[in-house]
């Protein structure tokens, strides 16, 4: 594969560069198994709209083909279970959560691991990514199969993760 730079230039990031070394979508650490694509997350509705409306250059333009997006504000009923499930990027920095390279947090370093970008902050995340799935357990325990109006936020914030919340 050859490699290729991607620059970012938005809001959030002037002139921060990054190879992609993997092809897309594959070749993941073995530890690592999203069920969802980013294009698949935005599509169902993740983030209240608003995680990537400024920054769609660096990302393929498929991915916002069928995107809930919000034009102006975060719009929480754009989500697939219509509820707010996120905590605002101040409590991921006050938290540590947030690499300097990913300014935006786990779902950016997502879109650009899918992408073909490995890091130095990927074990951290994969670990993060890993660490949510107590959520599953939770709704598998609490929940009978399939109510999608049981735990609706815990659903949410796993479809936040790439877990297909769906099918729980």
């Amino acid at each position: 594969m050859k490699r290729k730079t991607i620059l970012v230039r938005d809001k959030m990031q002037k002139g921060y560069r990054y190879t992609l070394s993997e092809p897309a979508g594959r070749n993941f650490d073995p530890e690592f198994r999203p069920q969802l694509t980013p294009a698949q997350m935005l599509a169902l509705g993740v983030f209240a709209g608003k995680y990537l409306t400024d920054c769609r250059a660096e990302f393929p333009i498929s991915w916002f083909a069928r995107a809930k997006l919000a034009p102006k504000q975060r719009d929480p009923k754009l989500n697939y279970f219509g509820i707010d499930a996120s905590q605002p990027l101040s409590e991921w920095k006050k938290k540590g959560w947030i690499h300097k390279d990913d300014p935006r947090g786990w779902f950016q370093w997502y879109c650009r691991y899918y992408r073909g970008r490995r890091h130095e902050d990927d074990a951290r995340q994969i670990g993060r990514w890993k660490a949510i799935r107590r959520h599953v357990r939770q709704i598998q325990k609490n929940c009978e199969p399939g109510d999608p109006h049981c735990r609706p936020r815990q659903r949410q914030a796993l479809l936040h993760w790439a877990y297909d919340a769906r099918k729980i």
